[in-house]
């Protein structure tokens, strides 16, 4: 059996079992390219939960071990030392990887509390802990192939858990591109897909910044040509799109947590982009009507407004421009 831990200090038996229980996860396909302190933590954790001390015959289900209690545990069996205020390592860093594995259960998801919250408890899952009291004995092998073989590895649990905190959109080009969860970029996909749509729909998009990826995507030689300034300026919008037909340069701030096209704003952007060969549009955007409000008294003169729970009418802060009776088509 791998020796995981090389540099312990540990005695040798519960050196012995703290392999062991890296050896069974290792198996299930839990990755040990970590540190030893890492690995070592992990392991005792796993053998509380599991109310393992020294053969894994031993292994319980259904033991709602809270964080706390598992500190105790550790620190009477395995020569640890985890101060009782650690608890929430326990939650973030030590059972993180196994209850994503989904071989420990944390027995508070179910029940509304908070994930933080150190009344929560871990147990083992069923099919886990059935194949954990085989260990070291004859069936262990036949166990194990059943077991992995009827549950996704934990690479592909990760994968999955990543796609579903995406937020996919296509581009007037039909280049689709996935942004990180968050209200500012469901915006942002709102804007993408129905904004653009409607009010150019020969655009094509220059720029996106999402939240996690600030230059996720970006056409850098079409900017060149309209003399657009350096992307790594602070003053970089959230969309840029182009019409061609038109010479219009979309400039689209998505407002959720930070402002809208403000004067100030307004006005340094036309200073840095004195030199760009395109039309300047200003367009501010809000996922509400709600939201609007709290920034309305913010948006300049002279730019645009489109709310995305009202896609097909704009707001514009220009004067007379627009002024004239309305015609329904």
């Amino acid at each position: 059996m791998k020796n995981y831990i090389p540099k312990s200090t540990k005695s040798k038996a519960v050196q012995t079992i703290i392999n062991e229980a890296l050896d069974i996860l290792e198996s299930v396909g839990i990755p040990v390219n970590k540190t030893e302190r890492t690995l070592e933590r992990m392991a005792v954790c796993f053998l509380a939960v599991a109310g393992v001390i020294k053969n894994w015959k031993e292994a319980k289900e259904k033991t709602n071990l809270k964080s706390r209690a598992i500190i105790t545990f550790v620190n009477v069996h395995f020569e640890e030392k985890i101060s009782s205020g650690s608890y929430d390592d326990i939650r973030r860093k030590d059972l993180k990887l196994l209850v994503i594995a989904d071989i420990i259960e944390n027995s508070g998801v179910n029940k509304g509390s908070a994930t933080n919250d150190p009344t929560r408890g871990y147990t083992l899952q069923t099919d886990f802990k059935n194949l954990i009291v085989t260990y070291k004995t004859v069936h262990w092998d036949k166990a194990l192939k059943t077991f992995n073989k009827n549950k996704p590895s934990l690479s592909e649990i990760l994968e999955r858990k990543r796609n579903i905190e995406k937020i996919p959109i296509k581009l007037p080009s039909g280049k689709v591109l996935e942004l990180s969860l968050g209200e500012h970029n469901v915006l942002q996909k709102e804007i993408i897909e129905q904004f653009l749509p409607r009010f150019g729909n020969d655009c094509i998009v220059l720029y996106i910044g999402d939240t996690s990826h600030k230059s996720l995507h970006i056409e850098i030689e079409e900017l060149k040509k309209l003399n657009f300034f350096e992307l790594s300026h602070d003053e970089l919008p959230d969309i840029i799109a182009y019409s061609k037909k038109n010479n219009w340069l979309y400039l689209i701030e998505a407002v959720h947590s930070s402002g809208p096209m403000s004067e100030i704003r307004v006005l340094t952007l036309k200073k840095i982009l004195k030199e760009c060969k395109a039309e300047l549009i200003f367009v501010t955007s809000f996922l509400t009507r709600l939201e609007f409000r709290k920034w309305m008294l913010d948006v300049a003169w002279e730019t645009e407004v489109w709310i995305a729970d009202n896609p097909d009418h704009l707001v514009h802060f220009n004067g007379h421009k627009f002024l004239g009776a309305y015609k329904p088509e």
